[in-house]
């Protein structure tokens, strides 16, 4: 079971950034939600994942973690930013001073769930999966 982590935990990261490229695409095209800046440059980061993770794990290319980790890391801090200004800890208008304001919630399931929150969590669970097959094959 221990060999076979790693394998699992590639698609599980291949799952959730294929997951979260399709829902940000969603609530672009079909809800017609306009994204703010803040959105653009997480979808900048995440769209990425998709075609790296797959190479990665069709390859088994044991330096994925290293490709991985800046940008899901990144899109970590980015997410929770975008969500902190969502929730008005932070002002908005430096970086969406034209378009769409993100502060903007155009989803609010359960009173706390917005998209930069979904975006945050997949993120995190991007780089959770991407620590895990790092750290397994140190212990090889």
């Amino acid at each position: 079971m221990k060999s076979s982590l790693p394998k699992y935990a590639f698609g599980l990261a291949f799952l959730v950034a294929l997951i979260a490229t399709l829902g940000s695409l969603y609530f672009s095209e079909i809800a017609n939600f306009v994204p703010c800046v803040l959105c653009w440059y997480q979808r900048i980061l995440m769209y990425p994942l998709v075609i790296i993770i797959l190479v990665g794990w069709i390859e088994q290319d044991e330096f994925l973690p290293k490709y991985v980790l800046p940008l899901s890391v990144g899109g970590m801090l980015l997410s929770l930013y975008h969500y902190t200004v969502q929730l008005g800890l932070f002002g908005s208008d430096a970086v969406c001073a034209v378009g769409v304001p993100c502060f903007i919630r155009y989803i609010n399931w359960a009173g706390f769930i917005t998209i930069p929150f979904l975006a945050l969590v997949a993120f995190t669970m991007i780089t959770i999966l991407m620590l895990v097959i790092r750290f397994s094959q140190s212990k090889e």
